[in-house]
């Protein structure tokens, strides 16, 4: 099968640097996604029209677009609109966070919207405000009920998170091809690399779980 895995031995550190750098820009884009995919719930919630347009017209466009077509618009046109040179890491982050907000905001609305509206009315009779009313006691029901479909949101995030390869930033997927290109043999740095996400992927997933069982025993 001309398979030789010892050559890619002297690579391995190579490759296995590119974990921490896929987690990082994964991470912030996470961070960056679920603040402002909330935002956009809560506008599609609210009574104010002008906010509801703006976040359904948000989230069509970038449900409705490919997730690679906005990296790229985002890493080589902002230059050419803007001529501010912006990095690979800044890019992916925007990219993934912008695109990964307009899902969240579809799940956690979902997630409002699934609560029982006697726990809303109720409120309402005891005179709560709307601000304390969604952070003490309709969101973290919510949270409860969206935590699996938020984790899959994650986890596809990270597995997607190879398209970044496209623009030169050094992931674990770029690391991949460097080694191959230099070894003239991509089947064992690719298929090492794809253990990694593997990896990674069932290390989100048990957190997941863990997330859930912890917050059905708190219930």
């Amino acid at each position: 099968m001309n398979l030789d895995f010892s050559q890619i031995v002297p690579y391995i550190p190579f490759m296995l640097e590119g974990i921490w750098v896929t987690l990082k820009f994964v991470f912030f884009a996470i961070i960056f996604g679920f603040i402002l995919g909330t935002i956009l719930a809560l506008f599609k919630i609210n009574h104010v029209r002008p906010l509801r347009w703006f976040a359904d017209a948000y989230t069509s466009i970038f449900r409705g677009t490919p997730l690679i077509l906005q990296l790229m618009i985002i890493y080589f046109a902002v230059p050419q609109l803007t001529g501010y040179d912006i990095t690979p890491f800044l890019s992916a982050i925007l990219a993934f966070g912008l695109n990964s907000s307009a899902y969240v905001s579809e799940i956690i609305r979902a997630g409002i919207n699934a609560v029982d509206r006697g726990q809303t009315e109720a409120a309402i009779a005891l005179g709560i405000p709307y601000r304390q009313r969604m952070t003490d006691i309709i969101l973290p029901q919510a949270m409860k009920n969206i935590l699996p479909a938020l984790m899959n949101e994650f986890i596809t995030l990270t597995k997607e998170s190879a398209l970044v390869s496209t623009i030169g930033y050094l992931d674990l997927m770029r690391r991949a091809q460097v080694v191959g290109a230099d070894l003239y043999r991509n089947f064992e740095p690719l298929l090492f690399v794809g253990v990694l996400y593997w990896l990674m992927v069932m290390g989100l997933t048990i957190i997941g779980r863990l997330l859930e069982r912890r917050m059905s025993v708190s219930d």
